[in-house]
């Protein structure tokens, strides 16, 4: 059953102040005013607050209209507060210091009263970030573009939006961790737990023990003599030697958290923590609890018995543990640590496909025809031409677009076909445009996911990822709208 959205008078808005003498604002501001345009003319807005409606009808079965007029309302917000933070590349705490601070924002957002005005903390904003899942992102993502392509008089568009083309091109979502040594992770781990430790502590719960903070004090002392003992004439015995003193602490330290956890887990009603707040702590020192022995295990592979280890079974982080190895043999990047990330755009810039991978991504040619069906099924007509460059190509995929009739632009692998195909003009200025694909990936990593991404877990990182997209392309729509309009004013004069 659809519940129907209950139309209701938003606060009258005060009228957004005149600056002159800032070309950079005037942009902003008309890009975030052509983005509000654009959220109303779609529909893309109603269809997210009807998608939450349903679900979230589900879960209530006396509805208020009281009740589901506040619900629309923070829908609202939520999609704008993302957007507008994904496009400005932000936090919580620093967007919501900006929110406060900016009439601009407040006016995108829906928060501009006449009065007082309310704007959500740091915290509203994080439960905002997850509001939707991510098939849902993606489909209204997917829309936006559809949209602009079949009925681009909704959008104000004067042409269709051209989805003939793609160029692909994948890269490494950097994780947001530290280089990952082997004895730099039982230092995190002695940090997290010990922490964690102080905190059960606070709240009365204790059990003989030095104070946390002797163990921290101890851990980073070993790790400085860790770090200098590769500069004396017999490192490697001194690297051991140090390394066994830690292995020693991270043993200790690993009984003291596994009690105190015990002890919060069984007696956390004689705190003044809720059951939510109590169960927080808990799931911070599992998570390192359940690594650590794999971790010390590994270190003392490394270390002590100089044997390497398998990458497929490496920890790089005890915070992310779907980080990977990805080497790209790049200038300045050889090795890299995080998730491939596929990226599919089109002639004008708009992202079409996109995928991260949680494992390991199998090699640049498998990735071709799967991006290809999944863009036709996405929008529901072929492509007439694909450019990447030379890691996509294999006979498979040359074979596979001859028998979809699209032109094949892969630059290929053996030189001689390359200076053959080089003859052709199509190919040329197709392998030309996707030189311009690496500066899209450059675009939407550092302008809107950031590097590293700060989302944790690769479930809200697949989510970052597809906000960061619809952004994306409610982005390039806008300055397509600015460009029109600047051209239809120098027709006029």
């Amino acid at each position: 059953m659809n519940v129907p959205i209950i139309p209701f008078q938003l606060p009258l808005p005060p009228v957004l102040p005149t600056i002159e003498g800032n070309v950079d604002y005037r942009t902003f501001r008309d890009q975030l005013l052509h983005i509000d345009q654009l959220l109303d003319a779609s529909g893309l807005e109603n269809q997210f607050i009807q998608a939450d409606l349903q679900e979230w009808s589900h879960q209530h079965k006396h509805l208020s209209p009281k009740a589901q007029q506040n619900r629309q309302l923070h829908c609202r917000r939520a999609l704008r507060c993302n957007l507008a933070r994904t496009l400005l590349n932000e936090d919580f705490r620093a967007f919501a210091a900006h929110l406060a601070d900016s009439p601009l924002l407040q006016h995108f957002c829906g928060l501009s009263t006449v009065e007082c005005v309310t704007v959500p903390a740091k915290s509203s904003l994080q439960r905002y970030s997850v509001w939707w899942p991510e098939e849902q992102v993606r489909q209204m993502a997917y829309q936006v573009v559809q949209t602009g392509a079949q009925q681009p008089e909704k959008l104000d568009l004067e042409t269709p939006l051209d989805l003939d083309l793609a160029f692909l091109d994948t890269t490494c979502l950097a994780a947001n961790i530290h280089y990952p040594v082997d004895w730099v992770l039982l230092r995190d781990a002695t940090r997290t737990c010990m922490k964690a430790v102080a905190l059960i502590r606070e709240q009365g719960l204790k059990q003989r023990m030095e104070p946390p903070q002797q163990f921290i004090s101890r851990m980073n002392r070993f790790c400085l003599e860790m770090t200098h003992a590769g500069n004396k004439p017999d490192s490697q015995r001194r690297r051991k030697q140090v390394f066994r003193k830690i292995d020693r602490l991270v043993g200790t330290v690993r009984a003291h958290a596994r009690r105190y956890r015990d002890l919060l887990d069984r007696d956390w009603k004689q705190t003044q923590w809720t059951r939510p707040q109590a169960e927080q702590v808990l799931r911070r020192m599992d998570q390192v609890l359940e690594l650590l022995p794999k971790a010390r295990q590994q270190a003392r592979q490394r270390i002590i018995s100089g044997q390497p280890v398998e990458s497929k079974e490496k920890i790089l982080s005890l915070y992310e543990p779907q980080a990977r190895v990805i080497v790209r043999h790049k200038a300045g990047a050889e090795v890299e640590f995080g998730n491939t990330l596929l990226l599919g755009e089109t002639q004008q810039g708009l992202i079409v496909d996109w995928k991260l991978f949680e494992e390991s991504a199998p090699a640049d040619a498998r990735l071709l025809l799967e991006s290809v069906d999944r863009i036709q099924q996405a929008f529901g007509q072929p492509l007439k031409a694909v450019g990447t460059d030379r890691g996509f190509d294999s006979q498979s995929n040359q074979a596979g677009l001859l028998q979809r009739s699209i032109y094949n632009a892969v630059c290929p692998r053996v030189p001689q076909q390359l200076k053959k195909r080089n003859g052709s003009w199509k190919f040329k200025r197709m392998q030309k445009r996707r030189g311009q694909t690496e500066g899209r990936v450059a675009i939407v990593k550092n302008n809107f996911l950031g590097q590293p991404l700060r989302s944790k877990g690769f479930k809200r990182r697949n989510l970052s990822v597809s906000w960061a997209v619809m952004t994306h392309n409610l982005w390039v729509i806008a300055r397509l709208l600015i460009q029109q309009a600047a051209q239809a004013r120098r027709k006029a004069a």
